[in-house]
């Protein structure tokens, strides 16, 4: 009996320890509980804000390479293609829709490869496939101005702007310039990843038209010119630094880097320097940041704190005011996680937001920053009007192309000699005929 009495005596403090410990575990997980429902109902607000604040400033995506994939993958046979619900790519209008892109500026894009070749032909035909993806659904307008992304907005239409992507693709003419902008493209790359007569590319990739000076070329300011004249805006992502710097001195209208980032946060050549940065914020023009992850991390992966940190630095270094969106999907090959398609770009707003990105700065950034662009544009070319088109040549020496064709009627000095077996066929031709002239001179006698 006294034994029992003694052992539930000295049991009592480990039942009490046992309970206490019990109760701080229980207290724990109830505030970890707390924390993590906390999180999720902070995370649920942040992503009401992104959603509700871009259901009032809705994206102006300024590049997506969708007719690059229209023509490998279905040889742009839109009969055959739910535009609403396409496989194998991150661009469909269900997924435009989901991710609040009102504007995509869709980029019509031809292989270097086809410089001097038929970089012409292959872009009218990108140009035909974007025209009837951007009439032939109800979904879709086709925008060619600045009031145009205004109203088909108030009409809950997707605006679609048509991009080249590559000077190679006007083939050093202006009258093709011009004709590009009467099809309703807006926009121009100045270089893709090759250089072109007139201008320098970012890449090395092509071995063509290297210059002694870099930069820009006599018929290359003319051609920027010509597209300040028109109203169209040029684009200096894929330029190399000199070439930009070129354009920004001459160029009378704001420009754009439709989908690059920041340099001081990976040093890829497609990335735009600070210096370069201050003197685009010179010009009014935008940066619209590339979420490629090879150009957001200078790695194969990446993800949002790395995307956020270009938002951030480009802030920090000439202001929301100069910045924009320029996904590059159907074109890049690797995204970051969490941004995989079109439809992720709340998701990015909402990762700004938690970086204390204000309402205002975010509705520059989505939408705002890019229309008073254009609109100063439009409003260069409507200051131009009374300029006649340029009738600027580029010259054969600097085109070097031998199936560059001059039309013109040739001189009797500059016809080409025939050549003794072109000589040969026309005496065989000659005697032949003799024959056949007798014997109708002898019919004719009897």
């Amino acid at each position: 009996m006294n034994c029992h009495l003694f052992n539930s005596r000295k049991c009592f403090p480990l039942k009490l320890e046992q309970t206490l410990y019990a109760a701080s575990m229980d207290l724990i997980q109830t505030l970890v509980f707390f924390f993590f429902l906390c999180h999720l109902v902070y995370g649920h607000s942040q992503m009401d804000r992104a959603q509700e604040l871009m259901s009032r400033y809705p994206l102006i995506d300024g590049h997506n390479d969708l007719a690059l994939q229209l023509r490998i993958l279905h040889n742009n046979r839109l009969s055959q293609i739910d535009l609403h619900n396409i496989t194998n790519v991150a661009t469909d209008i269900s997924r435009l829709q989901a991710g609040y892109v009102q504007t995509q500026m869709f980029a019509v894009y031809v292989l270097c490869a086809a410089q001097q070749k038929d970089a012409v032909r292959l872009t009218l035909e990108q140009i035909d496939v974007v025209r009837r993806m951007c009439t032939e659904s109800q979904e879709f307008y086709l925008a060619t101005s600045a009031q145009d992304l205004t109203s088909s907005a108030m009409r809950h239409k997707i605006a679609c702007l048509i991009s080249i992507e590559g000077g190679h693709s006007i083939d050093s003419s202006l009258p093709a310039l011009r004709m590009f902008y009467q099809l309703g493209v807006r926009s121009m790359a100045i270089t893709h990843t090759c250089n072109t007569p007139w201008a320098e590319s970012s890449s090395k990739i092509y071995n063509v038209f290297k210059r002694p000076k870099d930069g820009l070329t006599y018929f290359g300011k003319a051609v920027v010119e010509e597209m300040n004249r028109l109203g169209m805006i040029v684009d200096l992502s894929h330029s190399s630094w000199n070439t930009a710097l070129a354009v920004l001195n001459h160029s009378k209208a704001p420009v754009i880097f439709s989908h690059s980032s920041s340099y001081a946060i990976c040093n890829h050549s497609r990335n735009v320097p600070d210096w370069l940065l201050h003197r685009l914020k010179d010009n009014r023009g935008l940066i619209m940041v590339n979420l490629h992850s090879n150009f957001i991390s200078c790695r194969n992966e990446a993800n949002m704190s790395c995307v956020a940190d270009h938002f951030d630095h480009i802030k920090k270094t000439i202001g929301a005011d100069s910045i924009g969106i320029g996904g590059d999907f159907e074109g890049a090959s690797r995204f970051p996680q969490g941004l995989e398609d079109v439809s992720k770009y709340p998701v990015l707003i909402q990762a700004l937001l938690e970086r204390n990105w204000t309402e205002n700065e975010l509705a520059d950034v989505l939408r705002l920053n890019f229309l008073r662009m254009f609109k100063e544009v439009e409003r260069v070319r409507d200051h131009l009007i009374m300029d006649r088109p340029s009738e600027m040549q580029i010259t054969m020496e600097e085109v070097q192309n031998p199936c560059r064709l001059v039309l013109r009627r040739p001189r009797l000095h500059d016809q080409k000699p025939f050549s003794r077996a072109e000589q040969r066929s026309q005496h065989l031709f000659i005697l032949t005929l003799f024959p056949l002239l007798f014997q109708l001179f002898s019919i004719v006698e009897l």
